[in-house]
């Protein structure tokens, strides 16, 4: 028996096991110490968006996230806007700030930092922004991504990269600071969750899939 396929959920499952049975969600919640991390992300982001008196079960769900979030040893707040198909690889040290999007098919590593970046002008005005992440790319062990910036889609950032600009769509990207090293055929993608340009599991692609939550 199979799960909804329409779930972000789903997605993420068949990254892990190419399958979107319950048995395999079961399998990954017990054998894979990072998927819970994102289980409970998920369970968050759908009873913040619930209905009474389903909603009134988001405070247990946000321990229990916490605690998923400790166990696998990364900084993943529930409230961040995430599309189908997330890879979580080891997780230990991974920070993602809460006002980062990421699109669908992403694959993250150990030691992945994403987040804020401030900026401050000639005159001393600072400006605040966060990353967007847009679908299939992948993140190599401790790389950074700070900033108002967008990695394009199919990217490859390799280990310990430090990325603070731009980065168009299929590049790869290497150093500190970051540089395109050159341009690749196809994204890198274990697993590859089908999504058709009009479904809503990636926010790059419809908007529609934002979940919508607030801190």
């Amino acid at each position: 028996m199979s799960m909804n396929t329409s779930t972000p959920l789903a997605g993420d499952v068949w990254r892990l096991r190419r399958s979107t049975s319950w048995l395999a969600l079961v399998r990954s919640l017990v054998t894979q110490r990072s998927f819970m991390a994102i289980f409970t992300l998920r369970l968050c982001q759908a009873l913040a968006n619930a209905a009474w008196p389903l909603r009134m079960l988001l405070p247990l769900c946000q321990l229990l996230h916490r605690f998923a979030r400790h166990h696998g040893g990364m900084d993943l707040p529930w409230q961040t806007e995430i599309g189908s198909a997330l890879s979580i690889q080891h997780g230990w040290g991974m920070v993602i700030n809460k006002k980062v999007r990421i699109g669908s098919n992403v694959t993250l590593y150990h030691g992945v930092t994403i987040g804020q970046g401030d900026r401050i002008d000639a005159q001393g005005v600072r400006s605040t922004g966060y990353p967007v992440i847009e679908d299939e790319v992948w993140i190599g062990p401790h790389a950074i991504v700070v900033g108002d910036i967008t990695v394009g889609r199919g990217s490859r950032i390799l280990g310990g990269a430090f990325v603070t600009t731009d980065i168009p769509p299929l590049s790869l990207v290497v150093g500190n600071p970051a540089q395109i090293r050159r341009t690749v055929s196809q994204s890198d993608v274990l697993n590859r969750y089908p999504l058709g340009i009009s479904e809503t599991d990636s926010f790059i692609d419809a908007e529609a899939v934002s979940p919508g939550v607030s801190s």
